[in-house]
């Protein structure tokens, strides 16, 4: 099984930093992408920042220049440093990760449990 566990989340004031992380655990030959989503009260899950196992990285647009998605390979790890928060960033944000098993060969999406993220003066 896998499983993938996320910290980092809390309360800030606009214009503050946050850094999130997502450690994947379990039967894992490799992973492909790994990303974060989120989604706010009312609202559908939206992706906001991605990233492949060679480092490529996609944003939404409303986090770019804000937001930095990287990962550690080793530690099957990914982060997301978000700087200058705004109120409008408030959701609980998800991690998601693409697993790859070798034998048999297997090509999954797993979801961590979600982190809350509060921006508010």
């Amino acid at each position: 099984q896998v499983q993938l566990v996320e910290s980092g989340g809390g309360l800030v004031q606009p214009g503050g930093s946050l850094r999130l992380s997502c450690a994947a655990s379990g039967s894992i030959d490799s992973i492909n992408i790994m990303g974060w989503y989120r989604q706010a009260p009312g609202k559908q899950r939206e992706m906001v920042a991605a990233i492949s196992n060679g480092g490529s990285t996609n944003y939404a647009d409303s986090v770019k220049g804000r937001f930095t998605i990287s990962r550690d390979n080793a530690k099957n790890t990914v982060y997301l440093q978000m700087n200058g928060l705004k109120s409008e960033d408030t959701a609980v944000y998800y991690c998601n990760a693409e697993i790859i098993r070798a034998f048999p060969f297997s090509r999954v999406d797993y979801w961590g449990q979600g982190t809350q993220v509060t921006v508010t003066s």
